[in-house]
């Protein structure tokens, strides 16, 4: 009989976090659902979550713990979903080294011990899937959101890196890089600003993208049940499909990437010459 596939989920409070917890469970599957205040997921844990508290910038020692517990609470992983994330907004000048690094910490740093901390026991199962979070930001560079770009391509290239590390021992992986989404990720009590402001941004492309990011709240294009509904469809495989190392969500992430590739094949076919002339001249 095919045993009950187990979720452990991070950032499970809200967002994508949540609603994949809530499609999982749906589902009948098990559901091990993660935030920094575990009382914030008693939803979840009405559902038939477990529920425990995991700050993903705890010492990798104390992530093991968690991650050893949760285990011996289910006796395995069969999916890690790995969102933790925020966006800095300000333009890069007036970002401070420690707003970078902390925002290095949660989005890039966090996402990779806990995905370290579960790997050992996807590794001896020799089964198992990570779905890390990119965004269409991971694509394009944004005035006053530099920072969140540089992260998320950081978590591109990590993803990449590890599916083709772990492929041989039967574990998956995906970058999912959703558009823009309706969920909190800008309300006003999640914003996380700069707190350095030079006024000569303010009427660029800088002010810009604030004044859009302030506006765009609760008017998001994507739907966040139909987007998750859609993670999960693809990543347990519904459909037969392999799972793509990358899925974009999203109508505006689709026209934004395919853009970028457009224009990016576009950049090589026109420097071509000069991009291959400087290989060696062998005698």
């Amino acid at each position: 009989m095919a045993q009950t596939p187990v979720w452990f989920i991070a950032a499970a409070s809200s967002g994508f976090g949540k609603q994949v917890a809530v499609e999982a469970l749906k589902h009948g599957h098990r559901v091990v659902a993660t935030a920094r205040n575990s009382s914030k997921l008693s939803d979840l844990k009405d559902l038939g979550a477990i529920t425990m508290d995991l700050d993903v910038l705890q010492p990798f020692a104390e992530l093991q713990k968690t991650v050893a517990a949760a285990h011996g609470k289910v006796g395995r992983f069969d999916f890690l979903i790995n969102p933790p994330g925020y966006i800095l907004q300000g333009a890069l000048e007036e970002t401070t080294t420690e707003e970078v690094e902390q925002a290095f910490r949660v989005n890039v740093f966090g996402v990779l011990n806990l995905t370290n901390a579960i790997l050992p026991y996807m590794r001896a199962q020799k089964s198992g899937v990570v779905a890390h979070f990119g965004s269409v930001g991971s694509w394009a560079g944004v005035p006053a959101g530099g920072i969140y770009a540089a992260t998320k391509w950081a978590i591109s290239g990590l993803t990449e890196s590890l599916a083709l590390e772990v492929g041989s021992f039967g574990i998956t992986v995906c970058c999912v890089e959703p558009g823009y989404f309706r969920t909190g990720f800008l309300n006003p009590s999640a914003t996380i600003i700069a707190k350095k402001n030079i006024p000569e941004y303010d009427e660029t492309a800088v002010g810009a993208v604030k004044k859009m990011l302030r506006e765009r709240d609760n008017q998001q294009l994507g739907d966040i049940e139909k987007g998750c509904k859609v993670l999960f469809e693809v990543l347990t495989q519904k459909d037969g499909k392999d799972i793509p190392i990358r899925l974009p969500l999203g109508s505006d992430a689709f026209e934004g990437i395919a853009g970028k590739c457009d224009a990016t094949k576009a950049l090589l076919e026109e420097w071509k010459d000069v991009i291959c002339s400087t290989d060696r001249t062998e005698s």
